[in-house]
């Protein structure tokens, strides 16, 4: 199994949890109005008067098999909005219970 964490700006709004449906992956953790700032580039996202936009995470655990296929329909969503600002990774997961 992966796990895959996707942040990603409010304005994708349900976009990337019908992503994930589209993809036939059903189960997720969501948190909404969180803030954050990019790595490289791209503006803050605070939520407050100066940087209003806030972002929103996922994480869901994937059968390996789908995991890839998530990974590259999340990268395509991102490369359509480049400035939105999406970012996705991929870990193991070695146990669940």
């Amino acid at each position: 199994m992966k796990a895959i964490f996707i942040s990603y700006n409010q304005a994708f709004g349900n976009e990337i949890v019908e992503l994930l449906e589209e993809n036939g992956q059903r189960g997720f953790t969501q948190w909404l109005d969180i803030q954050g700032r990019g790595e490289f580039d791209g503006e803050p996202h605070y939520g407050d008067h100066a940087w209003p936009t806030q972002n929103y995470a996922i994480l869901t655990i994937a059968p390996d098999d789908k995991a890839a296929g998530l990974m590259e329909a999340l990268k395509a969503k991102n490369e359509e909005f480049l400035g939105l600002g999406l970012r996705a990774f991929l870990w193991e997961i070695e146990q669940s219970v």
